[in-house]
This record gives structure tokens, sequence and C-alpha cells, in this order.
């Protein structure tokens, strides 16, 4: 089946809903993502995420307007709330979907994870981007072929920032059928990637991220 959504013209998120009876039905759900965060607004949060990342193979393969590196095998996870999620999928936006402070970055990662149920777990994480040559970079351990279908190592963790801090709340998913609830962890501290390795896997020179959706006056917590 071909994709029917796309992020421009009259299949762009405006028109989501009416593309068909499934995201009609998703985007009925009122707590839809991203959304636009700030300290001010937030209730704190004593829970802990806990990581278990390893390396593992991954294959990459270009889905919904990205390119998308899919573990093999459960290997990595998270706990939350005496709950395991396990990492199934890694993609990018550009640029950032959600805003943190009113400042958007260039680039999001998204680690998507699901418990045994299904239920999904996304961490997002803010990236500017760098020249190689530049010592700031820390994600040059990225050593992936982008156009070569094959198992390849990866280590999930080296997208995660220095700083385990982050911005839980409830929402949606960003692409078509935006069904929730997901729960959401977008880390606040900015990392930094290689552009040329982004180039190498950017599949289309238009943008491909949702715009903002309202807050519906959902609670936003912050863990540090």
């Amino acid at each position: 089946m071909s994709q029917i959504w796309s992020y421009t013209g009259d299949t762009g998120p405006e028109f989501w809903p009416e593309l068909c009876e499934e995201f009609y039905t998703a985007a009925q759900f009122p707590l839809q993502s991203p959304i636009a965060l700030s300290y001010e607004e937030t209730q704190a949060l004593e829970e802990a995420l806990k990581f278990t990342y390893v390396e593992q193979n991954i294959y990459v393969q270009k889905v919904n307007e990205t390119m998308h590196f899919v573990p093999v095998d459960a290997a990595s996870f998270v706990e939350f709330a005496q709950n395991r999620y396990y990492l199934t999928d890694i993609h990018f936006h550009m640029p950032s979907e959600h805003v943190i402070n009113k400042q958007q970055a260039p680039l999001e990662f998204h680690l998507v994870h699901k418990d045994e149920g299904g239920n999904p777990l996304v961490c997002a994480v803010l990236f500017d981007l760098v020249e190689n040559e530049d010592k700031k970079c820390n994600k040059d351990k990225l050593i992936l072929e982008a156009d070569k279908d094959k198992e390849q190592l990866l280590n999930p963790e080296i997208f995660l920032p220095e700083n385990i801090t982050y911005f839980p709340y409830e929402g949606s998913l960003t692409t078509p059928p935006t069904q929730g609830p997901v729960q959401w962890f977008v880390f606040d501290q900015i990392g930094v990637m290689s552009r040329s390795f982004i180039e190498d896997f950017k599949t289309s020179l238009l943008p491909n991220n949702r715009p903002l959706q309202n807050k519906n006056q959902r609670p936003i917590f912050y863990k540090k």
C-alpha cells in the first residue's frame, strides 16, 4: 500500500484526519504531540527512567519520510514505573518537533520503545548539527551505511545526552495514525550530531516535522 500522507500540500498535517477513517479516529485523542515545553509550567517527577542499552544489530530502512534504525532483537530496553519497554525503532525529524523554551533545534531523534502489551514509550533527544571536524561532536561512533540492506552494529546509548534530565508528558504519535496515549520523555540537553551523517540518511530536502499541537491543559513534568 502506498503512503497516503505527507508533510506538504493537501496530504499534509492539517489534512491527516481527513485522509482515512483510521487517521480521523486517532486524531480524536485529545493529547496530541508534539508540544512546546517550558520549565515554568512543570511539576516535579520523582520516578526516573532506567536505561539498559547494549551494542546490538540493527538494520536501516526508509519508512514514512525518514530513515529508521530498527533493532533486530529486544536486547535494549528502558524501565519505568515497574514496567519494561523494549527498543523497537530509532528515527529522526528535521527540524525538531518539540520546542523547549521557545527554541527549536535542527534535529530530533526518537527512540521508540514498547512493552509486552504494545504500549509505547518514546525518548526524544534534540540535536544541533556540526561539521565533521568539530571536536565537540560526540556522535563520531555512528558508522552506519545508508544504502546497505544488511545488519549493522549500533549501541543506542550514543544518542543519549550526558545529563539525563527530561520532560515527561502524555501525548500521541507524531505521524499517522496519531493515536495515543504515548509516554513521552523529551530530554532538555541539546546534543551535537555530524551534519554529514544526517545528510547521508536524509531522504528528502523537505521538513518532516509535525507542527506543534494544543496542550489542552495536560500536566507536564520535569525530572532532574
